[in-house]
């Protein structure tokens, strides 16, 4: 529900079996409805991004961004820009 409850070895795990990239949304600074469960997300996704390399993996296979509910313009455009991203880089090096 939160995306503070997204440990970084569940994205690390996803990447690592395959998944060629990972988009992690959660609600704007100041308006958590958990209080401060996104900015436990982006002190995460600060570990994540070290993680990234210590695997071998491009920064650019995990986004942390800030997406309302009401903001389904914004969640469309992200997924497209995610997506286009990772089709630049390819399959991740851990496909199967």
């Amino acid at each position: 529900m939160c995306s503070g409850m997204v440990h970084p070895n569940l994205v690390i795990n996803a990447l690592t079996k395959g998944a060629d990239g990972v988009l992690m949304c959660g609600c704007h600074p100041g308006d958590c409805h958990y209080l401060e469960g996104n900015l436990r997300a982006e002190a995460r996704a600060e570990a994540i991004d070290l993680m990234l390399e210590d695997f071998g993996l491009e920064p650019e296979r995990f986004k942390l961004e800030w997406v309302s509910a009401s903001e389904g313009d914004k969640f469309a455009r992200v997924v497209q820009e995610m997506t286009d991203t990772l089709k630049q880089l390819g399959p991740s090096p851990y496909k199967m």
